[in-house]
């Protein structure tokens, strides 16, 4: 094939004929003495035409077949059964299999190949093969066979492989091979622009792995993937074409159903639900049982944005799981739910106003010390100052925070001011508390490693919170956070405990310094004796592990009295005041 007939296989007949010249082949007057070198262009980039007659077996190539794949002699490859046979044996069933497939070919746009495989151009006795990749189309004659069919070889570098590695990750889930978080969303944004042009309804699920953690805790992490790709595998089987699958995080998944109603969402769900349970999965472990949970909503009929639509799926999930058996909950709205929801974007505004107009501070709230009788550490405790002069508790807007994902700002001007203080007040200790999602937040262990300079005199008056429902629900996550700052030099605890569900043997693999009892046994301990014991117990075992231990909510001299006899080490509450102002506070020294 000479360089001026590599050409584009749409423009000719399926009798391999040359059909006349199609839109856009005219050129401007200054380009009518040029000619477009496609062979120059495909050699630039390491690739070769062909045209295939499956029925007599001829290839015809480009003109630079020889210098891409490195053929001396190209009469060894000018037929099908020439060219396989450079094919490494190995390789050879992946090209094959590309012109054998079942089904009706589409006659008129043929049947798309793509595949990868391993040449060898110097013959058998050679042993340096190439990897390349062929790509194109074949037809159907009139029994449904192949006939004929064109394409393109590329030779594939290591740097190909790459790219095509780092597309496939940017894209999609390494594990089940389905759309990633950010491209599920970026799909769910695509189907709502589409309901605007041609309104239809669509129903979005969320899925999620019932017994995920029980699996990893008890076999491992490698079986409980295999769990979410078998699960994974088959709700992909019971989609339609059209319909979206995407990996939303760890043991959920996000679907997106296209022309589904109010009827059809419920048979959708329940046929998913039936296809993970209605079989044990078999995995490296032996065969587990597996269920899941579904919750949905209707677009646009329930939503018609793609933050509502997750939100509200989600919380129909939730809702589901909350049952505790495998089902299907439809969303619902809340009474009164769009006056919470601008309820909530107000205090969203007003949380990145005061951030950016540095209308955050600290009051400090003591422990005091069971023995000395004196405020030994202080707790921070954030308040925003709107802009009326009104002073807002952080119990009012960071459950809202947390919510919208502001937290990890919040904890980050926390930990500025925390540090500030510090530096100030040579004699002060101070605790803070962080969020879950700061336990993976690597910037702030970079902010606090910046803003410390490392140095110990800051570090080791440092005591930072995590609650003890963050703590377990990631708990690898957890102790790798806890150890990371007792690395550098400051202690970590545990807040609002007995409130969760965090056995003892967790919190020794947690290796915190204090154990902060929640206040819910604390403030009724004068007059109830279950409280009493239960907080003497809590105490006698953080004292066997090394503990400390800190009561909150502390609010009567009875208790004080109470607390001190069981051997508790600090206490904290209302009877002892309330915060003080930060920027009130007096050094001892």
């Amino acid at each position: 094939m000479a360089s001026s007939d590599v050409h584009d296989p749409g423009h000719e007949t399926d009798d391999g004929k040359r059909a006349g010249p199609g839109p856009g082949s005219e050129r401007d007057d200054e380009m009518d003495t040029d000619r477009l070198d496609l062979v120059g262009i495909l050699s630039s980039i390491d690739e070769t035409a062909y045209a295939w007659d499956l029925r007599s077996g001829h290839i015809e190539w480009g003109s630079n077949v020889a210098s891409v794949l490195g053929i001396s002699d190209t009469a060894k490859i000018s037929t099908g059964a020439g060219y396989h046979a450079l094919i490494v044996p190995e390789h050879l069933n992946k090209r094959l299999e590309v012109f054998s497939r079942g089904g009706t070919p589409d006659r008129a746009n043929g049947v798309a190949y793509r595949v990868q495989y391993r040449l060898n151009p110097a013959g058998g006795r050679s042993r340096k093969t190439i990897r390349v990749e062929d790509q194109g189309r074949w037809w159907p004659g009139s029994d449904g066979h192949p006939s004929h069919a064109r394409g393109v070889i590329r030779i594939v570098h290591d740097e190909y492989l790459e790219q095509q590695r780092l597309l496939v990750r940017n894209d999609f889930d390494e594990l089940t091979g389905q759309l990633n978080r950010i491209r599920l969303t970026e799909a769910l944004g695509a189907v709502l622009e589409r309901i605007d042009r041609e309104p239809q309804s669509v129903a979005i699920l969320m899925v999620a792995v019932n017994n995920l953690a029980v699996i990893n805790d008890t076999f491992g992490i490698t079986v409980g993937d295999e769990a979410i790709a078998e699960v994974t595998r088959r709700i992909r089987a019971k989609l339609r074409g059209g319909d979206i699958l995407g990996r939303y995080s760890s043991n959920k998944f996000g679907i997106v159903i296209m022309h589904c109603g109010q009827d059809a969402i419920r048979v959708a769900a329940e046929r998913l639900l039936m296809a993970v349970r209605e079989t044990t999965i078999k995995t490296s472990a032996g065969k587990l049982s597996v269920t899941v949970s579904i919750g949905g909503v209707l677009v646009p009929d329930q939503a018609n944005s793609i933050q509502d639509a997750m939100n509200f799926a989600l919380r129909a999930l939730d809702s589901a799981r909350s049952k505790r058996i495998d089902c299907f909950v439809l969303y619902e709205p809340l009474p009164g739910g769009e006056s919470a929801r601008v309820r909530n974007r107000a205090i969203a505004d007003s949380v990145i106003n005061a951030l950016d107009e540095n209308r955050m501070r600290l009051v400090l709230q003591p422990m005091v010390s069971a023995r000395t009788g004196e405020a030994e550490i202080y707790e921070c405790l954030l308040r925003m100052d709107k802009p009326d002069g009104k002073v807002i508790s952080a119990g009012e807007f960071v459950p809202v925070a947390e919510q919208l994902g502001l937290s990890r700002l919040i904890d980050r001007r926390t930990l500025e001011l925390t540090i500030d203080l510090l530096k100030k007040h040579p004699d002060l200790v101070l605790s803070l508390n962080v969020s879950g999602l700061t336990c993976s937040d690597k910037e702030w262990i970079a902010a606090l490693r910046r803003l410390t300079e490392g140095r110990s005199n800051l570090l080791n008056r440092l005591i930072v919170e995590i609650t003890e429902t963050v703590a377990i629900e990631d708990l690898d996550q957890s102790i790798n956070f806890v150890d990371t700052l007792k690395e550098f030099g400051c202690r970590v605890a545990i807040d609002d405990f007995g409130a969760g569900y965090t056995s003892f043997k967790n919190l020794k693999l947690l290796n915190v310094d204090i154990v902060k009892i929640d206040g819910v046994f604390v403030k009724n301990l004068a007059n109830d004796a279950s409280d009493q014991i239960f907080i003497k117990t809590m105490i006698d075992l953080a004292r066997t592990f090394g503990m400390e231990t800190v009561a909150e909510w502390v609010s009567d001299k009875r208790s004080v009295e109470l607390l001190t006899e069981a051997g508790i080490t600090y206490m904290q509450g209302f009877y002892y005041g309330s915060p003080i102002d930060a920027a009130k506070y007096v050094s001892k020294s």
